[in-house]
């Protein structure tokens, strides 16, 4: 397999999105884009938060250099560049002055709507031996999909490092496993660019963070990392299988969670710490050690299955719902979701 992009480039991604992060948060700070901790938060210092705009600033301008190099469609970068920087510039605003909860849903259903009319709905998904085409419902689950990938992550982003190292981890590992497997080089240039450009961040990330995402970043992964799958799937019948079984633990810790609290009427929206990873950050007293049994899952774990998922195309949808029941249960053991205890000290 030869990549799209050089090795030079991606040290350069690397450095601009780190560089510009720094002067993000010298914005943030200046301007009181700061995350004051409450009884609900996770971290107990005042931080600035917005900095995932690195991460969108440095891969949309990638993306479109891409394109004028002919590495990108046309399609791909009004999916990926212009949807996804107009989430990332939505989340920014959010960060800054906090908008309504109407507003920001407006613009990820109308956003991941057109994507997947530019997209034309879900590709055919294979189960075995068949291939099976969604039709007109693939257009109304994959917008929804896109939707909840895109809020899900903003719910995960909670303690220092997990989303960013979760995006540089998908990014990577799914360009990687599909790109070997046959993938197109605009595919491969886009997801390693994501990737990397989360790795750039991650230093100012890392516990104890010097910077949050913020739902610049978070939400903006979330779509930009569906995107990515549907377009892999155009190519690559077993692509959905496959970043489903890499995004598992954000995916079954985000459902379970979800679930549950909407079980008991409780509003979306609203800070908790009921997610898994909170609960373990509560119970270890510390953001580091989540966040690296995370990856450890990720890498041990998710990475070998989503391997054989592309290397046996047949066996792929079963991989993936047996890599999910295992989490699932795992997410119930923890308590995801479970009714808030009484606040207690938070850590780092």
């Amino acid at each position: 397999m030869m990549l799209a992009i050089p090795i030079p480039a991606l040290i350069a991604i690397f450095l601009a999105t780190a560089a510009l992060t720094w002067l993000i948060r010298g914005f943030a700070l200046r301007h009181g884009m700061v995350d004051v901790p409450n009884e609900r938060s996770s971290h107990v210092d005042p931080t600035p938060r917005g900095g995932g705009m690195a991460i969108a600033l440095v891969t949309t301008t990638a993306l479109g250099s891409m394109m004028f190099g002919g590495y990108l469609s046309g399609v791909e970068f009004a999916v990926l560049g212009a949807g996804g920087f107009i989430i990332a510039a939505l989340g920014f605003a959010d960060d800054w002055r906090q908008l309504s909860t109407r507003q920001r849903l407006g613009v990820h259903l109308a956003a991941a709507t057109g994507a997947i009319v530019l997209l034309h709905g879900l590709p055919p998904i294979r189960v075995g031996a068949q291939l099976i085409d969604p039709g007109w419902f693939g257009y109304v689950f994959g917008a929804l999909g896109i939707v909840w990938m895109l809020n899900l992550f903003n719910f995960m982003d909670g303690i220092d490092g997990i989303a960013a190292s979760e995006g540089a981890f998908i990014g990577i590992a799914g360009t990687l496993i599909l790109a070997v497997g046959g993938q197109g080089h605009g595919f491969a240039a886009a997801g390693l660019t994501l990737g990397i450009a989360c790795l750039g961040f991650l230093p100012w990330n890392w516990s104890p963070a010097k910077i949050f995402m913020g739902d610049a970043g978070s939400g903006y992964l979330g779509y930009c990392i569906a995107c990515l799958a549907l377009f892999a799937g155009r190519e690559n019948s077993v692509a959905l299988p496959v970043f489903l079984i890499l995004s598992g633990v954000f995916v079954m810790d985000a459902t379970v969670t979800f679930v549950r609290r909407m079980a008991r009427n409780e509003r979306y929206d609203v800070g908790h710490r009921t997610h898994g990873y909170q609960r373990l950050a509560l119970r270890w007293r510390s953001h580091r050690a989540v966040t690296s049994a995370v990856l450890l899952v990720n890498v041990l774990l998710l990475l070998p299955m989503a391997i054989l998922a592309a290397r046996r195309p047949a066996w792929a949808a079963g991989i993936a719902l047996g890599v999910t029941g295992t989490l699932f249960v795992a997410a119930i053991l923890i308590g995801c979701g479970r009714r808030d205890r009484p606040p207690s000290e938070t850590t780092r």
